[in-house]
């Protein structure tokens, strides 16, 4: 019987996840910025959203296998674009600090996301919010808070009292750009994966679109 070679690289323009309640699948294509682009495999694994609220494992499971059905033993690619009908959505909570301002911007980009939000709460969170925050166990977070260069205490405590939360899930903060690196410092040592994008509140007259 013949062995197919095993390439050990390959590298993908664009993979298209989507992240179902039970399956994760990943489509991959090549040319896409061409006349001609082409579709040149699939890969599926079991979907992690309910496995410590990380969907990363079933997604890097299902390029695992996607390069096994290509014959390769690493995939590289370009750009990755995906999407999420898991339990309806996931999970969400949001932080801010004043609730028509950041907190409702936050609100309204996660949404805009296709999260669904269990929790939003608005200046310092409070026990009973912690509380809440457990229960829920939220597959992603987002804390937001001040304008930029103005207010930066509360997007700081909330940052530090989630971080001792040990939910291990991404958090994203998407507030007052001076404190993006004191957010870096304290989720550094964590469980948790940080992603800082820009403020979604970052001036004064500023409406969310």
């Amino acid at each position: 019987m013949l062995k197919r070679e095993v390439i050990k690289d390959m590298k993908i323009d664009v993979l298209v996840a989507e992240i179902g309640s039970t399956t994760t699948v990943v489509n991959a294509f090549l040319g896409i910025h061409t006349n001609d682009p082409k579709f040149i495999g699939q890969g599926q694994a079991p979907t992690t959203v309910f496995e410590g609220g990380d969907v990363r494992n079933g997604l890097n499971g299902a390029i695992d296998d996607l390069a096994k059905n290509l014959g390769v033993k690493n995939i590289e690619y370009d750009d990755m674009f995906a999407t999420s009908s898991a339990a309806g959505g996931l999970k969400m909570t949001v932080h801010g600090l004043v609730y028509d301002m950041t907190a409702k911007a936050a609100k309204e980009a996660a949404l805009g996301a296709g999260a669904v939000i269990h929790k939003v709460t608005a200046g310092k969170i409070r026990r009973t919010d912690i509380k809440e925050i457990k229960e829920i166990k939220p597959n992603i977070i987002l804390i937001a808070g001040g304008v930029d260069y103005g207010e930066r205490d509360t997007a700081i405590y909330n940052a530090e009292l989630i971080a001792g939360l040990n939910l291990g899930v991404p958090v994203i903060y998407a507030g007052n750009i001076e404190n993006q690196e004191e957010i870096k410092l304290i989720f550094e040592d964590t469980n948790y994966k940080l992603y800082i994008v820009d403020n979604v509140y970052p001036k004064i007259d500023y409406r969310y679109e």
